[in-house]
């Protein structure tokens, strides 16, 4: 008997950096999904096939789900949804990866839990958790960190978004890192405010609020990046932030940014489009996504 589970990937839309310090974030589980199937193995040990996914990273992820009992399991753990010419894009494999496999080995959904602890495992108490959030929920959310708690929320009617993918894979590990012990400054504290205020603007769903809320968000934002050294509008970021603004569009990095992906956000369908054509200078792609209201969930076997 095989158990199959599938969990989608995630796109941070606001809040980065200021969850860690117990701010609200906005984030959206989008249609790609990682898929782990679990079934007997004939010799007793434990065999693992990861198509799309290579190196030592998938035996820490296997090891930090069983804690380093790896059972007697054929398991196969798929993750070629979050690839764009054989690289990563960025939208949270190893957490919908995660929540997947402990869902296909426990066979049951609600995992939201065991798959925290694991992830943790895995990232060595760094991040925010808000990737398992979102793999395991899905839809779009609210989530702060102190309780790991989500709060479900509208996609609110008439924003229109694409996602645009840099080209460049970044590592979040990488400026977590940069930015552990570093001291606060203002910008940080103006960060934490931006992100409460852009989250009210998305509890709201007023259009005009969300996309005005997001100007100056992005503002502290890039200040915070510019203070602490993390480039977090590299790869391109910065320039279709501002021709963004140019055009009454927003633009900013989605998550821990320096390449990966980023959200294009406007009233219309076919404004989104038109900009993307006429900036295809600045465009390596787009990534064709649409947000997934269901989070993880046992496939059929």
């Amino acid at each position: 008997m095989t158990r199959i589970a599938s969990a989608p990937g995630k796109i941070v839309l606001a809040g980065e950096y200021a969850v860690l310090w117990n701010a609200p974030a906005i984030c959206m589980a989008v249609n790609r999904r990682a898929v782990a199937a679990v079934s007997g193995s004939e010799d007793g040990e434990c065999h693992l096939r990861t198509p799309g996914f290579t190196g030592a990273d998938r035996f820490r992820l296997l090891d930090a789900v069983t804690r380093g009992v790896r059972p007697p399991y054929d398991i196969e753990l798929d993750t070629s949804a979050f690839m764009s010419d054989g690289r990563k894009t960025g939208i949270g494999s190893s957490a919908a990866l995660t929540v997947a496999l402990v869902a296909a080995l426990e066979d049951r959904s609600d995992v939201y839990a065991a798959a925290m602890e694991a992830h943790s495992r895995l990232q060595q108490g760094a991040g925010s958790g808000i990737d398992i959030a979102a793999s395991a929920h899905g839809g779009l959310l609210e989530y702060r960190m102190p309780k790991r708690t989500v709060t479900r929320l509208e996609w609110p009617a008439g924003l229109a978004f694409r996602v645009v993918w840099t080209g460049v894979p970044a590592s979040t590990e990488a400026r977590l890192s940069m930015l552990a012990g570093q001291p606060s400054r203002p910008s940080r504290s103006a960060l934490l405010l931006g992100a409460s205020h852009i989250a009210e603007a998305w509890r709201s769903g007023d259009v005009e609020q969300i996309l005005a809320e997001y100007v100056g968000y992005i503002g502290v934002l890039r200040q915070f990046s510019v203070d602490h050294g993390l480039g977090i509008f590299d790869a391109g970021h910065d320039q279709l932030t501002d021709a963004a603004m140019v055009d009454g569009l927003v633009y900013k990095p989605a998550g821990a940014g320096g390449g990966d992906v980023g959200m294009l956000f406007g009233r219309d369908e076919a404004d989104l489009d038109a900009f993307l054509e006429r900036r295809s200078d600045l465009v390596r792609g787009v990534l064709p996504c649409a947000l997934d209201e269901s989070g993880v969930r046992m496939e059929a076997r």
